[in-house]
């Protein structure tokens, strides 16, 4: 399965070369049942390799990532819950998980937007319920199109990284994305306090001046 896999991935590579990586992340994205990191750690393989330069590839996925979230983004706006209810199944969107992911979209969404791309079928489903939420373009993009730059970033560095080896990077994620969504988010939150704070006694400051 890995050899047809991957021989799937270097034919789309090498008929569209940078395009097919754009192209197939935004249909992956969307929730077209394509390999999304696979294809990206596969791209890392080939600038392991020199076939591809590393720049240009991770311009390329992010163009991918990007545009594929937006759409999503779109469509969650311009059809709302019924498309989802209506399509979901045929997109691998189950009830139980677009269920989860409102739940949590309500609680952690602008984390999720930043950090869904690592996690097993949530990016699939984060755009939508910011445009069904009503999340501004401006705070949607804002989180959507960094944690694009960094999911990006990672699988391709991964993947040049680990080499001939690279389909072991989807399963080193699988094991520390948890760990590492923890770390992250403590880590924004005490930047937040110390953003705050830094803010407050900013504006004291200013008044006492005053």
């Amino acid at each position: 399965m890995v050899i047809d896999l991957q021989q799937h991935i270097s034919l789309l590579i090498e008929h569209y070369g940078y395009g097919g990586i754009m192209i197939a992340l935004v249909a992956g994205i969307v929730g077209l049942p394509l390999p999304d990191e696979v294809l990206l750690a596969f791209v890392g393989f080939q600038v392991y390799k020199g076939d591809m330069l590393f720049l240009p590839s991770v311009l390329s996925a992010f163009i991918g990532a990007a545009g594929g979230i937006s759409l999503s983004y779109l469509l969650g706006i311009k059809l709302g819950l019924p498309f989802i209810h209506r399509y979901g199944p045929r997109l691998h969107l189950t009830e139980k998980k677009l269920d989860s992911a409102r739940k949590s979209f309500i609680k952690f969404g602008p984390i999720l937007l930043f950090f869904g791309y690592f996690i097993p079928g949530f990016r699939h489903i984060t755009a939508y319920l910011a445009g069904i939420n009503g999340y501004s373009y401006q705070k949607f993009s804002k989180y959507a199109y960094t944690g694009a730059f960094l999911w990006t970033l990672v699988f391709i560095t991964l993947g040049r990284s680990l080499g001939r080896e690279w389909i072991k990077a989807d399963e080193l994620i699988a094991r520390y994305s948890i760990p590492l969504l923890i770390i992250a988010v403590l880590a924004i939150g005490i930047g937040l306090v110390i953003w705050n704070q830094a803010k407050a006694k900013k504006t004291n400051e200013k008044r006492r001046q005053t």
